[in-house]
């Protein structure tokens, strides 16, 4: 594995106060993109307590995120990037399958080699340059049963795609209280996960703006 670069080092430390991290690295046009996602346990205490989550106004998360990233862009003299913002909409899962740390899971879910299948990134930083990048991960895929392809009661996951309109009738069902309140079912099972410490509280918030 390559040394961590100092720009990186230094990164990392400045994403450490916001509850972020660096979950992929990766070149493009010239440029080192550095993928940046929650950092669990202890992310979404801290963000919800940020001014965003006391405005009332939408989309506070996305907000936080420009707001922080975007000064963090502007220490780094980079580019700021979101997943939200668009068009042009930038190709966040590409890049980070193209990172060697997140990878296609069984039910086409990204699976981060951390974060499992709560793989999320809240933004990215285009740096100057072609830094030197760490070794792949191990995907934490192979050799793994996959109880994420067997979890959904509606069976949502297909592997010809993802069936939106039979999970949300699910959600909309008393039966639909487990993955409401306390996130997928399928996202719930994956063993690569499991240690990440993701709240039941910042998944059922989640949930709230996928199915209102």
């Amino acid at each position: 594995m390559s040394e961590t670069p100092p720009v990186i080092a230094a990164l990392a430390a400045a994403l450490a106060p916001h509850r972020l991290f660096v979950s992929g690295l990766l070149h493009e046009d010239g440029e080192t993109i550095a993928l940046i996602s929650p950092d669990e346990p202890g992310f979404w205490d801290h963000v919800t307590a940020q001014p965003e989550f006391a405005e009332v106004a939408s989309d506070p998360l996305d907000r936080w995120s420009e707001r922080v990233i975007g000064a963090l862009a502007r220490q780094f003299e980079a580019r700021a990037l979101f997943p939200f913002t668009g068009p042009p909409w930038q190709p966040f899962v590409s890049w980070a399958v193209k990172s060697g740390q997140s990878f296609a899971s069984p039910v086409h879910l990204m699976c981060h080699a951390h974060m499992g299948l709560w793989a999320s990134v809240r933004g990215a930083l285009a740096l100057p340059g072609l830094l030197p990048l760490p070794a792949p991960a191990a995907n934490p895929c192979i050799g793994c049963p996959a109880p994420c392809a067997t979890t959904c009661p509606v069976d949502a996951l297909k592997p010809d795609g993802y069936d939106t309109e039979s999970c949300h009738a699910h959600l909309d069902r008393p039966e639909g209280a487990a993955c409401r309140d306390h996130g997928c079912l399928a996202r719930r099972a994956c063993p690569a996960g499991e240690s990440y410490g993701r709240l039941p509280q910042q998944s059922a918030w989640h949930m709230r703006q996928f199915h209102p």
